[in-house]
């Protein structure tokens, strides 16, 4: 029985045009560096900030932890005024499912590796409500230790009286979401091709799924919670 579904925020359920990490590699490059989309995607995709931007970084063997805090410090400036002025929308189809899915009993959580105030401003800028189009939000400002780490997701289940990983799932748009929902132990754990990560990139974290959209969720659910076991 799948009792709680959790979803990543950027890519998975939001739609904003990788404004988060064009405007993390802005502010790495603007300390002298020339590191393309593609290696701030594949490198720092799903984690918290802070340490995406060291983990890109390590990418020229640069380990300064002084340096990342800079860069961090002007990425939160940058993030700010592209979300003041650039269009930020849900995914396609995100509100129907988190209605359906709230409508048979299963919670709806969103996770992020944003900071609490970052991803309480991108809900409120959707025109999403929590207890209305959602049920909780955890960020990685909640958690001692972030994504791979299960700690937000643990939280949230901790938070809803859920002991059992396997009535759990999660849905996120990068290979460390996918390794996120498996050290959870959720009963499933999906990818969605909507974001950072390609297909290929996804399949090469073994998820139990990975979807094209997020309706493609729906019959997942209903299978495991008709039949109360896990689908093959």
């Amino acid at each position: 029985m799948i009792r709680m579904a959790i979803f990543d925020m950027a890519g998975t359920t939001v739609n904003e045009d990788n404004l988060v990490y064009k405007a993390v590699r802005q502010a790495i490059n603007e300390k002298g560096f020339d590191f393309t989309l593609e290696e701030v995607l594949a490198e720092g995709a799903g984690k918290e900030k802070l340490q995406a931007i060291k983990s890109v970084l390590t990418l020229r063997e640069v380990n300064d932890d002084v340096l990342a805090e800079d860069i961090f410090k002007r990425f939160l400036v940058l993030l700010d005024e592209a979300y003041a002025t650039q269009p930020v929308t849900e995914q396609p189809n995100a509100t129907r499912l988190f209605h359906t899915l709230r409508q048979n009993g299963v919670l709806v959580v969103m996770n992020t590796g944003y900071d609490r105030r970052t991803a309480e401003s991108l809900i409120k800028k959707i025109g999403w409500e929590q207890g209305v189009d959602f049920d909780a939000l955890v960020t990685a400002s909640d958690v001692k230790h972030n994504r791979p780490q299960p700690d937000m997701i643990l939280l949230a289940m901790k938070q809803h009286g859920i002991e059992d990983p396997a009535e759990t799932l999660k849905v996120g748009d990068s290979i460390i979401d996918i390794e996120e929902g498996r050290n959870a132990r959720c009963h499933f754990s999906i990818g969605i091709t909507t974001g950072a990560h390609t297909f290929e990139q996804l399949e090469s974290a073994a998820p139990d799924f990975i979807l094209h959209n997020l309706q493609e969720l729906l019959p997942i659910v209903e299978a495991v919670n008709a039949g109360g076991h896990r689908v093959i």
